[in-house]
């Protein structure tokens, strides 16, 4: 029997546990220490730093691990490089785990590799954030390098906000230096892809849904992508020219990108499967369990099989449940009946939970996840759930 270690054991990794359970493999938890799902449903389990590549190597060496993957987290990008290259098992090099787990690194590689992305500069102190701003237009992004979900992120529209979010920034991050690059005000979408090897299984924009902080961050997405027909191929284009950049290959690949006046810009990538709905966005419109893929393409099991088959293209929407304050759960309140349409209605908190009003993906309460003939329905029919959703909270 084939062994899986799926780094991350929580609720957004769950469904690769089970969707390696269904295909006879066994597998092994690998996080930290916690009362996550992942390890109720592994075969195996170990308490390891997902951020530590050798430990990662040394764990897989440990419970004979066949195959590393994860999905939804950058966390343990890294080490799935670090560990299969040198376990010679089937996942993206160190060196691209490397380049898309470092912001700077990634830039220089779209830089170096024709793909069109944002102006930025490498600071390491106030000096050079001074120099950088008098070389750059604003509004401009401080950006941490080695951080995922948005933190350390910043958008400045002044000098004043710069040197401020700088602090905050170098505070966040683990490295002595950090990005500042120009803000390109367009419109964010996204694309789920996978590559095997060097062949690029499928490739799928989506629309996405944001909320609007410091920097836009994702809280839904949708498909089909709203201007596939006029730049769907442009859009393709620039993906596969990150991914040739980066060194992507025997991996999911996630990608950030802006569309501004007719022109697609990469904002980055990485190797794995994105988050907020995207691998049942992804299974919804090719007729698949994506998290299977996911899990095939470890064990070198023949992925491309799932995407030769005629897909459905179905139009599908996702939106993470959020508050709009903090507070303990009193009770939550779903009057929506089961409906076809409605492929999940979940929550993630019960009465006696505290949640925080949203601030970032960590603070999500549940999901929805809606399929339809025209994606116009799915809009429909969200506005007409959530308005059935009431979380009362204690006085």
């Amino acid at each position: 029997m084939k062994k899986l270690m799926i780094l991350g054991a929580s609720y957004s990794q769950l469904p690769l546990y089970e969707a390696a359970e269904r295909l006879g493999i066994k597998t092994i938890a690998a996080s930290t220490p916690g009362d996550w799902p992942g390890f109720q449903a592994a075969d195996e389990s170990t308490y390891t730093d997902i951020s530590d590549p050798g430990a990662v190597m040394e764990a897989a060496r440990k419970f004979q691990a066949d195959g590393i993957t994860t999905c939804c987290l950058d966390t343990g990008v890294r080490a799935i490089g670090y560990a299969c290259e040198r376990l010679g098992l089937k996942g993206l090099s160190e060196k691209a785990a490397d380049i898309s787990s470092d912001k700077f690194k990634m830039k220089e590689a779209f830089m170096a590799g024709g793909v069109r992305c944002a102006r930025h500069i490498c600071i390491r102190n106030r000096e050079e954030l001074a120099e950088a701003l008098e070389k750059l237009n604003f509004p401009v992004v401080i950006k941490a390098v080695d951080l995922m979900g948005s933190r350390g992120i910043f958008r400045c529209d002044t000098s004043e906000q710069a040197f401020s979010f700088y602090e905050k920034t170098m505070e966040a991050t683990g490295k002595d230096y950090c990005l500042v690059e120009e803000f390109i005000e367009g419109e964010p979408f996204g694309c789920e892809a996978m590559m095997s090897e060097g062949r690029l299984l499928y490739c799928l924009p989506n629309n996405i849904d944001a909320f609007q902080s410091y920097v836009p961050t994702p809280v839904g997405h949708s498909v089909p992508w709203k201007k596939q027909d006029s730049l769907g191929e442009e859009a393709k284009r620039q993906v596969k020219l990150a991914i040739r950049a980066v060194g992507l290959d025997n991996c999911a690949v996630n990608c950030d990108l802006i569309e501004k006046d007719g022109k697609v810009y990469v904002i980055e990538i990485t190797g794995r499967a994105g988050a907020t709905c995207l691998p049942e966005t992804v299974g919804l419109y090719y007729g698949i369990n994506y998290y299977e893929a996911i899990v095939r393409l470890a064990l070198d099991m023949e992925p491309e099989k799932l995407f030769t088959k005629p897909y459905p293209g179905s139009a599908s929407l996702s939106k993470i449940l959020t508050s709009d304050r903090s507070g303990t759960v009193k009770a939550i309140r779903n009057e929506n009946a089961p409906a076809e349409d409605i492929i999940d209605l979940s929550f993630n908190i019960q009465p006696g939970d505290y949640v925080n009003q949203y601030r970032n993906g960590r603070d999500r309460i549940g999901q929805i996840i809606l399929a339809g003939k025209e994606l116009h329905d799915c809009e429909e029919r969200l506005d007409e759930i959530l308005s059935k959703i009431n979380i009362e909270f204690t006085v």
